[in-house]
């Protein structure tokens, strides 16, 4: 099954934050933005993983062992790439997929 790893992150963030619009503030998305991914998500594992109230989201407890395995498999991700923007400096501005030389 594959997932969007955006959908993921939004999930997470929601979760985090406890309420949509705190998670838009701090990833910089919108609210609705953040619901609709989050929608997805469960449509996609066929599982409520937020029970939302007009003054708070809490992550169910499907959400919440989501949210125990997520947090450090993201946060792996994100080392991951890390690794790969420090590669920028070695090939800069690598322009068009053919003719591209490296070294």
């Amino acid at each position: 099954m594959k997932t969007n790893l955006g959908d993921l992150n939004a999930f997470v963030s929601v979760a985090r934050s406890e309420g949509f619009r705190d998670a838009a503030r701090a990833t910089g998305t919108s609210a609705s933005g953040l619901s609709e991914a989050v929608r997805r998500l469960e449509t996609r594992l066929g599982v409520r993983l937020l029970n939302r109230t007009t003054r708070s989201v809490v992550p169910t407890e499907a959400g919440n062992r989501l949210l125990e395995r997520l947090s450090p498999a993201l946060t792996e991700v994100e080392s991951a790439l890390d690794v790969v923007n420090g590669f920028r400096s070695a090939y800069p501005a690598l322009r068009g997929c053919c003719g591209s030389r490296l070294p």
